[in-house]
């Protein structure tokens, strides 16, 4: 059952994991790179940087993004910088499957509707970014 369990969670996280796939496939025009680190595919490059850059609401842009078990970022080392916080949303992606999307942007309205910011204020970032602050604590200085 053990080794079951990693095959269900991909297959659960598998609708938006597609998403991810789908969006991955601009790092192949230009210069994209992509590679397999802990079972998750990270992409860079292409137009991906330019997708992140100025498609997001948020100021400036992303540096990374996650769908299922695809981050994309801007260039390798925003991958770098963000893979502990990326990594919680693959994690997410996970636990909600193919409900990710839909409860992760009704999270965001939530969070609007509250009078919050719909980013730094939706749930799911709260938890990557206190998962992030919480490990990078751990880490010797």
């Amino acid at each position: 059952m053990k080794r079951l369990r990693p095959a269900l969670q991909y297959l659960w996280a598998s609708p938006t994991t597609a998403v991810g796939l789908l969006l991955a496939t601009l790092a192949l025009v230009g210069k994209g790179r992509c590679r397999i680190v802990s079972g998750v595919l990270e992409v860079h490059g292409g137009l991906v940087a330019p997708l992140l850059r100025r498609a997001t609401l948020l100021p400036g842009g992303a540096a990374a993004i996650t769908f299922g078990h695809v981050v994309l970022g801007r260039d390798q080392t925003q991958l770098d910088a963000t893979r502990y916080h990326e990594r919680v949303h693959v994690s997410q992606c996970e636990r909600w499957g193919p409900f990710f999307l839909p409860v992760y942007l009704g999270a965001s309205v939530w969070a609007l509707v509250r009078n919050r910011h719909p980013y730094r204020d939706n749930f799911f970032e709260r938890e990557a970014f206190d998962a992030e602050l919480r490990e990078r604590s751990k880490a010797p200085r």
